[in-house]
Order: C-alpha cells, then structure tokens, then sequence
C-alpha cells in the first residue's frame, strides 16, 4: 500500500446507451446546449470542465462509468487489480492518444481510470 492517492480529480462520465440519438437528444434538452463531440462511436459534451459521454456499445444495465484522472492508465489498472479488483475492460488507447480501463471491486462497483495527453494530472 503507497501513502499516495492513486486517483486524481473526476474527470469523465460515460452513459451507456442504447439508442444514442435519443440520448443524445435528451442530454442536448437537459443541458440546454449540443454535444462538443458527436460521432456514431461517441457523443461528448463538456460540462462545467469534465466530460459528460455517451457510449452506443456499452451495456445500459452498468450503469454510468465514472473515469477518475491518473497518471498512468496501465500502472493504475494493475494496482487496483492487485488490490482484488477484477478487469472490465482492459486498458486502451481510445483515439488522440487517451487511454482508459475499468475495474470492478469486490463489490461489484465499476471504476474507470483515463490519462489525457497534455492534461494536468492531480494524482498526489
């Protein structure tokens, strides 16, 4: 056990989805303004400096992923596994060099960690 905080701030959200313009359209009405990001793989919106996403080929029935800042994707992934978690979805780079994994705890809880090229990280 490190006497660090291996998360840093919450960075992302990510909405499973199965019908990604109806989610789409009731994010854009909720939030009151369209997506950043709007591709058939991936809607983003930017809200108050984190990312709000809508995934179409995730699972619904997840629930939402909450993706916590960390340094390094890979080194965070084995520290949770270490710690009893169990792989969700292995660590991977997602497009323009953003990298990200989930874990479940014990629990059942998922977790996600990303890294964001040239993006401040907060981790102690």
């Amino acid at each position: 056990m490190t006497d660090r905080a291996p998360l840093g701030a919450l960075r992302t959200v990510i909405y499973p989805t199965g019908d990604l313009d109806a989610s789409k359209a009731w994010w854009e009405q909720f939030l009151g303004f369209p997506a950043y990001f709007d591709e058939p793989f991936y809607v983003g919106f930017e809200v108050s400096g984190c990312e709000l996403g809508l995934l179409p080929d995730g699972d619904p029935a997840d629930g939402a992923h909450a993706y916590w800042k960390v340094d390094d994707v890979a080194a965070a992934f084995a520290e949770a596994i270490g710690a009893g978690a169990v792989s969700h979805t292995e660590p991977a780079d997602v497009g323009g060099g953003i990298e990200t994994a989930l874990v479940r705890t014990p629990d059942g809880s998922i977790v996600g960690f990303i890294s964001v090229p040239d993006e401040e990280q907060t981790t102690a």
